[in-house]
This record gives structure tokens, sequence and C-alpha cells, in this order.
């Protein structure tokens, strides 16, 4: 495997998307949450088959929030990185099981060393034939596990940008913060 630049302890894996030309056309979108959105963001632009990846704020009751309204006003929002993807070459099942392989689903507002609602697992669909699709993924995982999942899913109901300086964040800033691990990550 190839890698790129070095995210805390670890190499990000070269982006096999940077050679696909995506049909524009064609592409679906789905919001995960998974803790600190600067890694979820750069694991899943990593997938093949993902067009493209922005961090945000997602279902919160407060319009236009600020990384600080989120931490410390409570806002409700959950950190999400949206994700376009074609379902030509990924599926949303594929999405969702990567989603599953980097979080721990169990733990309930809490991922890595991130404490907070806004830290919250959630898989958020703007199609709602997507929620059949998220809810099998889910109870597979289930099925292995011995603790209850708390991830939830449920409809998007809003979705803010995050700041630029977060989007792309581990590829600005290599040393930075992340609690998932790109160890035997395939990008073929």
């Amino acid at each position: 495997m190839n890698y790129e630049l070095l995210a805390g302890d670890v190499l990000l894996p070269k982006n096999p998307n940077l050679e696909i030309n995506f049909d524009l056309c064609n592409l679906k979108e789905i919001f995960f949450a998974g803790g600190c959105f600067w890694g979820t963001d750069a694991y899943l632009a990593r997938v093949k088959g993902v067009y493209d990846t922005k961090v945000g704020y997602a279902n919160g009751n407060t319009e236009y929030p600020s990384y600080e309204d989120v931490c410390k006003k409570g806002t409700g929002h959950a950190e999400v990185v949206r994700v376009s993807y074609s379902p030509d070459i990924v599926s949303l099942a594929e999405l969702a099981e990567v989603y599953f392989s980097v979080i721990d689903p169990t733990i309930l507002n809490r991922q890595g060393g991130d404490i907070g609602t806004q830290y919250r697992t959630g898989m958020y669909y703007t199609d709602p034939g997507d929620r059949a699709v998220l809810e099998t993924v889910k109870n597979k995982v289930q099925s292995g596990l011995e603790k209850t999942v708390v991830t939830e899913i449920l409809p998007l109901d809003n979705f803010y940008e995050a700041e630029e300086y977060h989007q792309k964040y581990l590829e600005k800033n290599p040393g930075g913060y992340c609690h998932i691990s790109f160890d035997g990550m395939d990008t073929n």
C-alpha cells in the first residue's frame, strides 16, 4: 500500500479516488458521526468510490453553529462527515461496514479521548430508502457483539459545514490528533 503523509503516529494511505472519473449526476450522500470528525473524514475519504467528504455539524437545535458553540453551548449537534459517493463503485452497505470498523458503536457520547454528545456515533440519511440498509448493517454488527450498539440511525434534520480549518484537517496538519487507526486500511 502506498502512503502519502503522516497523521499523528500513522501514515495516511494515498487516496484511490483521485484517479477516478466520477459521474457527478449519479452521486449519493450519507452522513456519519464517529467522534472527532478529523479522523473519520480522512478514513472515509480514502474508501474507493467516495467522491468527496465535508465535515460539519448535524441534527442540532441551532442554526449555523461554530465549533465553539457545538463544544460548549449545548447545541445538540454531532460532529459528522458528509460522504458523497458513487453507488456504482461502493454501496451504502459497504460504506456503513467501513464506518463501523473504525468506531466503537457500544460507547455513548464518546470515541477515543473525545467525550460529549457532539462525539456520539450516528448515521444520518437524506434518502428514506437508506434507513433499511443502515439498519441491516447495524443489526449485523450487533449480532457479533455482547454489548448494545448505541449508534443512532436518523433522518438528517440539518447540516452545517464546519469552519475551513477543520476541512481535510489531517492533510493540512500531519501531526494532528486522530483516534482512528489506518493500519490495514485497504484502498484497492
